[in-house]
């Protein structure tokens, strides 16, 4: 079993540097995918209301015998549910749904400043850290400026921001003012989408150097930045690879070429996307 280091957020909480992603699966992957993750030696699940798979996440969480104070369960406030009120019974589904006493990390999956609600729902994320059901509080897709509004509003910083970061798109100017705010950056589609980073000549040949998988190698770039990649895999083969990444580094100028790139988002715009 893979022994993974971890990270201090800013409430004094830890975090662990690498996790398992859950999106697109069911209950039923999503309950398997957690079990196996769980005996990898995986402590870092990511979940979401508008995945479906709270139950499952759940399930895995329960079927194992890792002591529950040793693993850390995110999942994500839709944006239909922006608002005071709807938050905190929004909450209390994604609980019910995991069935789980308390959860580890809790995050507005975006921002909609549009709507305009995601303050109301901040304060109704530290209420809830404030009575012990949420042990750690943050955001997703979230700007510079939407943090410092919330900030501004509440005097209380997200422990953590997942957002799209990847090679094609390594958001240095974000990662740069969460390193000066305290907060710690987690990154969604770590690997990109489809093939086109994968066979990318340049990770491709650092791979080889390493005798790795250029999978590997791209999740040790987000290690090294500090990030923490959330990878999703259903299969226990692809899991161990992905979490073997911690027994080799990359050199200066090999981070450098990774993401040597024209960068561009493959996801939504925090400005302009709505989930809800």
């Amino acid at each position: 079993m893979i022994s993974i280091p971890t990270h201090e957020l800013n409430d004094g909480r830890t975090i662990p540097a690498l996790g398992l992603g859950t999106w697109p699966m069911d209950d039923a992957q999503a309950e398997r995918a957690v079990v196996d993750a769980l005996e990898l030696g995986y402590r870092l699940f990511d979940t979401a209301t508008n995945y479906r798979n709270e139950t499952g996440v759940g399930r895995g969480v329960a079927a194992g015998d890792i002591p529950r104070e040793e693993i850390v369960v995110t999942t994500k406030l839709p944006g239909r549910h922006h608002g005071y009120e709807e938050t905190l019974a929004s909450f209390e589904e994604s609980r019910a749904r995991l069935g789980l006493d308390y959860v580890d990390l809790y995050l507005i999956h975006w921002p909609l400043p549009r709507v305009g609600k995601y303050v109301d729902s901040w304060r109704a994320m530290i209420k809830l850290r404030e009575e012990g059901l949420v042990r750690s509080i943050g955001v997703s897709n979230f700007t510079a400026d939407h943090i410092e509004l919330i900030e501004e509003r509440t005097g209380v910083l997200p422990a953590v921001n997942q957002i799209e970061l990847h090679p094609l798109f390594p958001q240095d100017d974000l990662r740069a003012f969460h390193e000066r705010k305290g907060i710690r950056t987690e990154s969604w589609s770590p690997l990109g989408r489809g093939r086109q980073l994968l066979d990318d000549p340049v990770i491709v040949t650092v791979s080889k150097a390493f005798g790795v998988t250029p999978a590997q190698v791209v999740l040790r770039w987000h290690t090294q930045l500090g990030a923490i990649p959330i990878p999703k895999s259903a299969s226990p083969e692809r899991q161990g690879e992905n979490l073997d990444v911690f027994g080799f580094e990359l050199g200066p100028a090999q981070m450098s070429a990774i993401a040597d790139h024209p960068h561009r988002r493959l996801g939504g715009d925090p400005e302009v996307h709505e989930e809800f």
